[in-house]
């Protein structure tokens, strides 16, 4: 399916809105019946009508579909936050008693669902680095049932090599996961990979704004009609329709923000790999990388995201670097159009610092603005350490 065709055509039938061209805000809660036979129908075939839209709502459906054909899915799910579609995703997976291998240093959320709330009702997860494939098998037990990856991973950006994880799951009768926010739908598809259900957070690079937050499922329509008559329909954590319409609107120039974000990364990656106060760059696409082959292997571009080792082992110098940056705000998430950090300082307190990744860690995203610009920012920042 063409890309143009998706994010301008698909889901839009225009004529039944009075042709506008930006589809509607459909803000309802309830969608009427005009008899009981009717309402009957609509309850029998709820996961595929309109009649409530903690179900389904007819904006958040434009996007699904959009979603799920950029992943090439059968069926997407949206959801209100990313960490929502991953916690509805595993759990769709899991019973008490079954055992989950998940990676190492996941989104922090996800950590924290793998490591203190799937065991409070008697599912066991073992961590594991992902960068060699055969640690998901030397995990396995006779209980596994769910092999979950994020590749890459979260602010170091490990990748997982999925065709090799996906057949071990395969071979173990275990299904799989992968959190594919960083890469996007553009820049890697893991369904394509046999991976069986891919998660976003939408808040990132789909949206692209900064001002909407949002999650998806995407998969085999069996698999997401299940999850939306259990997790979905029970836990209720549903994307409002507005926020669809947001996230429908930063789709529409997702592939031309992420060509810019993409060459602009290179560029002040290149910039900081060479940076005598910069110990070490954390970038799947930096050819240092021992990655590197198996990222140009699963992903077609890079994004924005890089984590840079300050060398320095004074928090006070981490904390003047941030502090002196004019040009990148200081901030969680990214995918916006503007350039942020995330220091590993701000979580630092000499006396209870819980955190295994160094307090001189510094995690980049860049936006929109020109690569020059961020460049002359980081400079002058990096001659006052």
């Amino acid at each position: 399916m063409d890309l143009s065709y998706i994010l301008n055509e698909l889901g839009e039938d225009r004529e039944l809105y009075f042709n506008a061209v930006s589809p509607p805000i459909v803000q309802t809660s309830n969608f009427a019946c005009k008899s009981v036979a009717k309402m009957r129908e609509m309850l029998k075939n709820e996961p595929e009508v309109y009649f409530y839209t903690r179900g389904n709502n007819p904006t958040v459906t434009i996007l699904e579909k959009k979603l799920a054909a950029l992943e090439g899915a059968e069926h997407a799910i949206a959801f209100g936050s990313g960490i929502a579609a991953v916690s509805a995703a595993v759990l769709s997976q899991v019973k008490a008693g079954d055992h989950v291998v998940c990676i190492k240093k996941p989104y922090s959320w996800t950590n924290a669902l793998m490591q203190k709330f799937l065991p409070r009702f008697g599912v066991e997860v073992t961590m594991v680095d992902g960068t060699d494939a055969n640690n998901y098998k030397q995990a396995l037990k006779p209980n596994t049932t769910l092999l979950y990856l994020e590749s890459p991973n979260s602010m170091t950006f490990e990748l997982q090599d999925i065709a090799a994880v996906v057949n071990i799951a395969k071979a173990h009768n275990c299904s799989t996961i992968i959190d594919n926010s960083f890469a996007t739908p553009l820049f890697q598809n893991p369904l394509a990979l046999g991976v069986d259900l891919v998660v976003h957070s939408c808040t990132k690079y789909i949206g692209g704004h900064s001002d909407a937050m949002g999650g998806v499922i995407c998969g085999k329509r069996e698999t997401i009609n299940r999850i939306f008559e259990g997790e979905f329909m029970t836990l209720g954590a549903i994307l409002s329709p507005h926020d669809a319409w947001l996230l429908l609107r930063g789709l529409r120039t997702l592939p031309v923000r992420m060509e810019r974000i993409a060459a602009t990364t290179q560029k002040v990656v290149a910039y900081l790999h060479q940076h005598p106060k910069v110990e070490q760059v954390y970038y799947p696409f930096l050819e240092t990388n021992p990655q590197y082959e198996l990222a140009k292997q699963q992903m077609r571009n890079n994004t924005g995201q890089f984590t840079i080792l300050l060398r320095t082992n004074e928090i006070e110098k981490v904390d003047l670097f941030c502090d002196s940056l004019k040009h990148f705000l200081m901030a969680a998430s990214w995918g916006g159009h503007e350039s942020l950090i995330y220091p590993m300082a701000a979580a630092y307190n000499s006396a209870n610092y819980k955190s295994s990744l160094p307090f001189n860690l510094i995690r980049f995203y860049i936006g929109l603005e020109d690569a020059d610009y961020l460049i002359k920012d980081l400079e002058q920042a990096l001659a006052k350490v």
